[in-house]
């Protein structure tokens, strides 16, 4: 019988793959939803985010017209429930959200 290699005892290995997984386990991207044709409209668009609980962030996957977006989540009084973006024109977008 052959002995396991001292350079990776076995009582050590549930520490070793904690500390690597866990950072991407962790990682809210592992958590997020694709709002699908959300409709925005000239100026401020509050969207319910879906998630749960308070967003982390969000991007623009798809949109079909020119706009230029930004968000309002600095004063959004609901960012447990809610992503407001200020949209430069109407336009429709998928936008991903963790």
């Amino acid at each position: 019988m052959s002995k396991l290699p001292q350079e990776l005892p076995w009582h050590d290995a549930d520490n070793k793959w904690a500390a690597i997984l866990n950072p991407i386990v962790s990682n809210p991207a592992n958590n997020s939803l694709i709002l699908k044709d959300i409709a925005l409209v000239s100026g401020d668009n509050t969207i319910n985010h879906k998630l749960g609980r308070k967003l982390q962030g969000y991007i623009i996957v798809g949109i079909n017209a020119a706009a230029t977006i930004y968000d309002k989540q600095a004063t959004n009084q609901m960012p447990q429930l809610t992503l407001v973006l200020n949209s430069s024109a109407p336009a429709t977008a998928q936008i991903l959200v963790f």
